[in-house]
């Protein structure tokens, strides 16, 4: 018998916590409806099919397991699969990297040591010294949650003086989703707004029992219909390289490239640094910047009011 459609992931649920079986079973599902029977080389009869994707029966059977036990995972029990087992569903799914890691953490989630809970996590001060010494280019430190721990004087004239915010302010997913200025900061807000929610269900997949975490999906799930859907969705991506368009208010347009840098010192904190390509405009631009400092954001604001 075809198993029916799963229900929509509402957001109460996302609001009450991250359960790690629920999770899994959503991720799962997510991933096997995005593939049709053509994309893995099975033959398509044409027949109506109640659920969008592959049948459970058709993973399990590229994947080289039974049929009850691949149901048995999808239902979110993972607690005896092999990572041989997950190999071969990730190769069934065709999943990324990321997303392969990200299974391998919903099914086997690490068991953390209960630590007290700190207010803030701590930039070591010879990073903040690293931050200070780029000269000219946009730079700062991410931690868990898409925190914003650290940055230096060239990213606040680029994305906003930050050090006007209160410290629970200062994160990436509540500026995105909560903040109009940033919808119109960045030139394509739909895939910031994307790869915002796949980092924070990442994150999620390494720490299900965050608390802080929780509050803060749960209160973006509320108050952003945005971010409900992107949620729902279950992709997940880790912060890499690229190029990123801006409209800054002061002076238009800056196509900036990116790169990220994971600390390797135990903290899952992430050097994120721009810059422009050599003698281009969005070069110039970020020279007219460092002359404005930290009041550049403001300064336009104001100007264009």
């Amino acid at each position: 018998m075809e198993e029916q459609p799963p229900a929509t992931t509402g957001p109460a649920a996302d609001a009450r916590g991250l359960d790690p079986r629920a999770e899994l079973s959503e991720f799962l599902r997510t991933r096997r409806a995005r593939l049709k029977p053509e994309d893995v080389g099975l033959p398509d009869f044409g027949r109506h099919r109640r659920v969008p994707g592959l049948r459970r029966e058709e993973l399990a059977q590229l994947a080289g397991v039974s049929v009850a036990y691949y149901t048995r995972l999808e239902q979110g029990n993972g607690r005896n699969v092999s990572a041989e087992v997950l190999d071969a569903i990730a190769r069934a799914l065709r999943l990324s990297d990321a997303e392969h890691a990200h299974l391998t953490h919903l099914a086997k989630p690490k068991r953390h040591k209960k630590k007290p809970a700190a207010r803030t996590e701590q930039v070591r001060p010879v990073l903040r010294q690293l931050l200070d010494s780029f000269e000219g280019v946009p730079a700062y430190i991410s931690g868990r949650r898409s925190d914003i721990l650290a940055w230096n004087g060239m990213a606040a004239a680029v994305f906003g003086d930050w050090s006007e915010l209160p410290v629970a302010e200062r994160n990436w997913a509540r500026l995105v989703f909560l903040r109009p200025e940033y919808r119109e900061l960045f030139v394509e807000w739909d895939q910031k707004a994307s790869d915002m929610v796949a980092f924070l269900r990442m994150d999620a997949g390494c720490h299900p029992d965050d608390p802080r975490l929780s509050a803060l999906v749960g209160e973006l799930s509320v108050k952003s219909e945005e971010f409900r859907r992107l949620w729902a969705i279950h992709d997940v991506k880790e912060k890499s390289y690229g190029v990123k368009r801006l409209r800054h208010p002061l002076v238009g347009e800056l196509t900036l490239n990116f790169e990220s840098f994971r600390l390797t010192d135990g903290t899952e904190q992430t050097l994120i640094t721009y810059h422009p390509e050599p003698c281009s405009p969005s070069a110039e631009a970020l020279r007219l910047l460092a002359s404005w400092g930290a009041d550049a954001t403001k300064a336009g604001t104001n100007a264009s009011a």
